[in-house]
């Protein structure tokens, strides 16, 4: 909620002239998934899990659909190179992105 009222806020500021969206993208760790998982990989989890927040900032949110875009990285974009459980919660993650299109 409170990284919505920033980009509701910084929004306002930006110029007209650019296009801008906020890109949501996430990631997983090295972790396998379970056979019984219904993602067939880390690269569609990690679509979903962007996936996911960019539908909460529409419904709940009000941010224009035309300003989000979702990314998956899967594990392949890791900011935790170790194996240890807090490395790989670390890059269990979403990062937001304001950027031009």
């Amino acid at each position: 909620n409170k990284v919505a009222t920033v980009i509701r806020g910084v929004s306002k500021e930006i110029p007209k002239q650019i296009n801008w969206i906020l890109r949501v993208d996430g990631h997983t760790d090295i972790t396998p998934l379970a056979e019984t998982s219904k993602f067939e990989d880390n690269w569609e989890l990690s679509q979903a899990r962007a996936l996911s927040v960019v539908r909460y900032f529409m419904k709940n949110e009000k941010i224009e659909s035309n300003r989000l875009a979702a990314t998956g990285f899967g594990q392949f974009q890791p900011i935790d190179k170790g194996v240890s459980q807090l490395a790989l919660a670390r890059n269990r993650r979403i990062e937001l992105k304001l950027t031009e299109r």
